[in-house]
């Protein structure tokens, strides 16, 4: 089994959406299992703690979660072409996992919501992956050989996942939005697979 590990913030719920696709997209892999996460919002306080559950939604992602997790796929709202300072602040607070390796030669991926068609999200993706490198991850994109790729006409990069919301702030996803981020979920499942470590025979 492979535990893929789907790690989020979002405001609006777009960012949500596209992580519960990226879900179905992982448990489409026969022997992968998705695990979905949120982030805490940052508090004007820095020090100020966060409820130790949401009030719905997904539960708050711990360092346990990266720590066992077979792959990891993270989101973000496009914040000035920069991932949202919740998640940003979350990773910041990996160091122990950076000293021991422990995502090291996992695969990982990205994905992102937008309001405009040029607001920034593949330098959000960018943003995202760079953390992910200096963990030592295996990243992984979305190639063109997916027809939606190059037939979208809102969200979706090679970078990663994504969804234009619009000037209207809508959060339905377009089809091929959905499309992509199940496959980019697919793509990370099946690498995991590949990677994880078959179990010793008796």
């Amino acid at each position: 089994m492979a535990d893929i590990l789907v790690v989020y913030y979002s405001r609006s719920g777009s960012t949500a959406e596209l992580a519960r696709h990226i879900a179905r997209g992982i448990e489409g892999v026969p022997g992968a299992v998705a695990k979905v996460r949120t982030v805490p919002p940052v508090s004007a306080q820095s020090e100020a703690a966060a409820k130790p559950v949401p009030g719905s939604g997904a539960p708050y992602a711990t360092l346990d979660d990266l720590r066992q997790c077979d792959g990891l796929i993270l989101g973000s709202p496009t914040r000035f072409g920069n991932m949202a300072a919740p998640l940003k602040y979350f990773l910041d607070g990996t160091s122990s996992l950076w000293i021991s390796g422990a995502l090291a030669g996992k695969p990982a991926a990205v994905f992102t919501s937008t309001q405009t068609i040029h607001g920034g999200q593949e330098t959000t993706l960018v943003s995202m992956m760079l953390p992910l490198l200096h963990h030592g991850m295996i990243l992984v994109g979305i190639p063109y050989t997916e027809r939606a790729l190059n037939e979208t006409r809102g969200g979706g990069t090679p970078y990663g996942a994504s969804h234009v919301a619009a000037s209207e702030g809508r959060t339905a996803l377009t089809e091929d939005e959905k499309e992509l981020a199940q496959r980019l979920g697919h793509r990370v499942a099946e690498l995991a697979l590949r990677l994880t470590p078959a179990a010793p025979s008796e």
